[in-house]
């Protein structure tokens, strides 16, 4: 080993030290000043610790084949304010306009994906010439065209069959 090697190797392991004897003081104060600002009947606090829990237990949870899975029971959304809104959203629609302002406009109110915009009377005009048969057949089954997608049912699977009828009845009704 050369001189310079030598000399090298022994800089750096100060430096090494220096820095592994500073992060074990840092480690030191915090854990200090962690225990000094650490309120303990906050963390007895059955309100608190409930609250932690809700917060920090995990988005899913996966039943495994061959495993007690009793305990994966479906739970309702939390209470927060995005599962509510999420829960509304995807709510089960009643009637044709309530399908279309839950699924339809999410595309034919912007024209995604090449869906005709609803209230566009000249592009809706030759949709409408070939009758509520055809409508009612790429709503419900999907369509691809050259001038866009229709996903079956809107994306929203679990429709019946009448309600998109009824939906599809509203977007005619709007269209003419």
């Amino acid at each position: 080993m050369s001189k310079q090697d030598s000399q090298f190797f022994n800089v750096f392991s100060v430096v090494l030290g220096i820095l592994v004897a500073v992060a074990l003081v840092l480690v030191g104060v915090a854990r200090a000043v962690g225990s000094a600002t650490q309120v303990e009947h906050v963390r007895s606090d059955p309100t608190y610790v409930a609250g932690v829990a809700g917060r920090v237990r995990p988005l899913a949870r996966v039943a495994v084949a061959g495993q007690d899975n009793s305990g994966l029971a479906i739970e309702p959304p939390s209470g927060s304010a995005d599962a509510d809104a999420g829960a509304s959203a995807l709510a089960m629609p009643t009637d044709g306009p309530g399908l279309y302002k839950v699924a339809c406009s999410a595309c034919h109110s912007q024209g995604i994906a090449g869906a005709p915009k609803s209230g566009d009377k000249a592009v809706w005009a030759p949709r409408l010439a070939q009758g509520t048969a055809i409508l009612y057949k790429h709503a419900i089954e999907g369509y691809q065209g050259k001038g866009g997608v229709m996903p079956a049912k809107g994306g929203r699977a679990d429709v019946s069959d009448d309600l998109v009828k009824a939906a599809v009845d509203h977007m005619v009704e709007l269209n003419q």
